[in-house]
């Protein structure tokens, strides 16, 4: 299995979804699919089956826009819930949308998703929060009102295709303020103790193949309180 844990890789402002390549990302992608690749996208709100159609449909326009068209796709949501074993064994590539992670989080577990990826050959591509569910232990930083209470759960069990623990998004939420605390500095830093967690701008990825996770663009370490830049856009660096 090799996985593509994302921040964001579309481009912003434009009249259809389109990837952005930069740090080489859609010709990384390609290069480990086959030719027209049967595609699972896996949502994040599994009772909200339009938009999980919708997003979905956006996911298949943005890959054949970047020349990857799949021979087949489906959607995995509540509806589809019951048939999720023979979904994810009948694909090449399993997506993993973006949205609210303790939402997500919780809909995998229900559909027993770390068990039935156990053996799997494809590639995973993980999206802000799928990205974030990829780890063996995801850690949730809070996003909503209200989640920056002590009794907020802030690690949980996750998927188990990777180590890596990442905060999305970062160029876009690194100065926001959620129930009047600073969001890094107030909460997130204070969460590092003991943890490390990478921060990742959009078209910033990792890329986990088993052999060892590598960053691929502009990228931050934070440990034990500190924030550090350990990439810049263009580099690529083994973690």
């Amino acid at each position: 299995m090799i996985t593509f844990i994302t921040s964001s890789p579309f481009l912003e402002d434009t009249d259809r979804p389109v990837f952005s390549n930069e740090n080489g990302f859609v010709e990384r992608i390609a290069a480990c699919l086959p030719a027209y690749p049967r595609c699972l996208y896996i949502c994040s709100s599994p009772d909200r089956h339009d938009l999980n159609c919708r997003f979905g449909a956006d996911i298949f326009t943005a890959f054949a826009n970047a020349g990857i068209p799949f021979s087949q796709y489906a959607v995995l949501d509540r509806e589809s819930a019951e048939f999720a074993s023979e979904l994810v064994s009948d694909s090449d590539l399993i997506v993993l949308a973006g949205g609210h992670l303790p939402t997500q989080n919780a809909f995998f577990h229900d559909i027993g998703l770390r068990q039935l990826l156990q053996g799997y050959a494809g590639v995973v591509m993980g999206i802000s929060a799928g990205s974030m569910n990829c780890s063996d232990v995801v850690y949730v930083q809070p996003e909503e009102p209200g989640e920056s209470a002590p009794e907020f759960v802030r690690f949980r069990p996750g998927l188990g295709l990777t180590q890596v623990q990442i905060l999305p998004h970062y160029q876009k939420c690194k100065d926001d303020i959620l129930d009047g605390l600073r969001l890094f500095e107030d909460i997130t830093y204070a969460d590092s103790m003991g943890n490390t967690f990478f921060a990742l701008p959009d078209h910033s990825y990792i890329v986990d193949d088993g052999e060892g996770p590598v960053l691929f663009g502009e990228g931050y370490c934070l440990h034990d309180g500190v924030l550090e830049q350990i990439a810049q856009n263009g580099d690529e660096l083994a973690l």
